[in-house]
Formats: structure tokens, C-alpha cells, sequence
């Protein structure tokens, strides 16, 4: 990493926690001559109206302190844009599988981070496309998971699954999950899906209640592109990106999924281990 000379800062509304912790953080930082961007959340915590759009605040910064949970670093992740600045992930939030440095490790890891002394693990993240009528009509980025879902109260939905245009399965489900390693912690998890290490080269396909039980779900290489194709009526389907962004599908839109061309670049404490950290959110058993 290049010698951190700009900051960016994007925190998660209405913690009470950041109300004391923003401007410090701030102050810290322009004492070491740092200058700092920030959005309009920070801002808010600063008693300042001068806050950046989410997605300006990466503009011209060597470094990105998320201030929040993983709802807060998915969405930090997609601002990026694809410019290649490391995230410094801090946990005001719950569970925090990817938001892994405590508030108590903010200025000792911050420091390591300045001096260069920091680890950084790199994610793939997912790219996602709308097809309607052979024109692509939306694109977006997903860190986690690309979603479809009903939109009724109770009525399934009919989705055609393809992998490198080998057809896979007509679901007849609640849903359909296309997850990446770093997504398999998250919604697929809790949908039964199995925990990918994040650096594994792959893709899970993972049904929501599949009216048919033996619909399991399916681990395929990150090379594949994933195409799936929405049977129900319009806007009986709704895409959601990483939980947070999305719209209404119509009848056959078809919504493809590829490896994207950018990696997620995250700062991780040194004790930092994938399974230390499954030990600790998931409360698996110890020695």
C-alpha cells in the first residue's frame, strides 16, 4: 500500500457508540496530517453537513475505515466501484463475520495499517446482469449473494438454472441463491448451504424451501456463468444484491451471474483466522 495520505470514512446510522468514537477517529487522523473524506452518516456524528456521497468518499484515498457491520461494509464494498482501495472494517454492529476489528483494536490495528505492517485478505466478489429480451437492462456487483425470491405472501416461484449453458434445474421454490464464498456465511447459510473458505474458486447455487427436498445445494468453479431464468409472472420475482439493493423481475428475464473482474481487498487483524473467527460467531466448541 502506497503511504496512507487520505482517508476515507462511511459509518452505519444512529449508533449511539459512533457518536463518541467518529470524532475522535477524525482527530486522530488529521493530527498525523491525514486528511479525511467522509459521507453524509459520518457527517451527521460531527455535527457537519459537509458529507460526501457514499460512493465519492473512495475518491483519490489509500485506505476506507467502515465504522459499522457487515450491512455497512456490504454496502462500502459496492461504493468502491472497483477502485482498488483496502477496506478497514470496524464492528459497531452484531454477529460481524467480515467487520472482524474491534473498537478496542481500532488504533493499534490503525497504526499497523500506517506503518504497512497490516494483512490483507482479498475477495471475489460477483457480478450480476438482467438480461430482458437480449438487452442487458441492469448490472450490478454483489459481494455476498445475488438473490431471487417471491414477491407473493405464499406462492412459490419457477426459476430455470443453468451453469455454462448445461441446464442444471427447474426449481419450484421459495427462492435461489447464487453465493460467493464470502456470501456462504450469510443468507445461503441459513438456507442450509455449506461454508466456503473464502479462498476456494467457486460458486453455490442454494434453493429456498425447494418443493422438491432432494434440490440440494450445488458447488460449481468461479469460472462458470451462472444463468437463471425467471418463470414466473412479472413482478411475482423480486433480484436483491447483497441484501440491500434490487428490483422486480418480469416474466423470462434472465438474470446472469459471472465471477467479476474485481476483488474486494480487506484488512484483517493478524489473529485474524477464518476459523478462529467461525469458533467465535458461530460458538463452535473449543479444546
Amino acid at each position: 500500500m502506497p503511504d496512507i495520505k487520505v482517508v476515507g470514512i462511511m459509518s452505519k446510522p444512529g449508533v449511539a457508540q459512533a457518536a463518541r468514537v467518529v470524532p475522535e477517529l477524525v482527530s486522530w487522523l488529521r493530527e498525523r496530517g491525514i486528511t479525511v473524506r467522509y459521507d453524509t452518516n459520518t457527517a451527521a456524528y460531527l455535527g457537519r453537513e459537509d458529507g460526501l456521497p457514499r460512493e465519492e468518499v473512495p475518491e483519490g484515498c489509500q485506505l476506507v475505515i467502515v465504522l459499522g457491520g457487515d450491512g455497512t461494509l456490504l454496502a462500502a464494498a459496492r461504493a468502491l466501484r472497483g477502485r482498488s482501495v483496502p477496506l478497514f472494517p470496524v464492528n459497531l454492529g452484531g454477529l460481524g463475520f467480515l467487520t472482524a476489528i474491534t473498537i478496542d483494536e481500532l488504533y493499534p490495528e490503525l497504526e499497523r495499517a500506517l506503518r504497512g505492517g497490516h494483512r490483507i485478505g482479498r475477495r471475489r466478489m460477483l457480478h450480476c446482469e438482467v438480461v430482458r429480451e437480449g438487452r442487458i437492462v441492469s448490472e450490478y456487483e454483489a459481494l455476498n449473494d445475488v438473490v431471487l425470491t417471491k414477491a407473493s405472501i405464499a406462492r412459490m416461484i419457477d426459476l430455470d438454472a443453468y451453469v455454462d449453458a448445461h441446464f442444471v434445474c427447474a426449481y419450484k421454490a421459495d427462492g435461489l441463491i447464487v453465493a460467493t464464498p464470502t456470501g456462504s456465511t450469510a443468507y445461503s447459510l441459513s438456507a442450509g448451504g455449506p461454508i466456503i473458505f473464502p479462498r476456494v474458486a467457486a460458486l453455490c447455487l442454494t434453493p429456498i424451501c425447494p418443493h422438491m427436498l432432494t434440490n440440494r445445494p450445488v458447488i460449481v468453479p468461479d469460472a462458470s456463468v451462472i444463468r437463471i431464468v425467471n418463470r414466473a409472472a412479472d413482478d411475482e420475482t423480486y433480484l436483491t444484491i447483497d441484501g440491500q439493493v434490487g428490483e422486480p423481475l418480469r416474466h423470462m428475464d434472465q438474470v446472469v451471474c459471472r465471477s467479476s473482474s474485481h476483488c474486494l481487498q480487506l484488512i484483517r487483524p493478524p489473529r485474524s483466522l477464518f476459523f478462529d473467527v467461525l469458533r467465535q460467531k458461530l460458538k463452535w466448541g473449543e479444546r
